[in-house]
């Protein structure tokens, strides 16, 4: 399985940016999807989920109201619609896949099996 994250880039606060992760081979419409991102010299932390049939989707508090995870099953694809970003949004983000549908481990890092290869998000203030 192999997932491609693409979208970030450079934008001042407040604007808004959308990443998309490509997943090919397996089985994408059964995977829970989840986006993660890392700061220098932070852990990586999870900052949006979602189930198989995309009615299920979890965020971190921060960027409830903000951010909005969706996916599109027959593209493959899972997408993350950045809005209102702040300077601390900066960092790597990441897309990864869990094959375990439970959605009871969507927070954690260590649940997801597969992984991206990160896209970068600059927000300047």
């Amino acid at each position: 399985v192999q997932l491609q994250a693409s979208g970030g880039g450079l934008v001042q606060a407040g604007g808004s940016l959308r990443l998309s992760c490509l997943t090919s081979g397996g089985t994408f419409s059964s995977y829970v999807m989840g986006w993660f991102r890392q700061s220098p010299g932070k852990e990586r932390e999870f900052v949006a989920g979602i189930g198989w049939s995309g009615l299920s989707t979890y965020y971190k508090d921060s960027v409830k109201g903000r951010f909005t995870i969706s996916r599109d099953n027959a593209k493959n694809t899972v997408y993350l619609q950045m809005n209102s970003l702040k300077p601390e949004d900066t960092a790597v983000y990441y897309c990864a896949a869990d094959q375990d549908p439970s959605l009871n481990t969507v927070r954690m890092k260590s649940a997801y099996d597969f992984w991206g290869q990160g896209t970068q998000v600059t927000v300047s203030s």
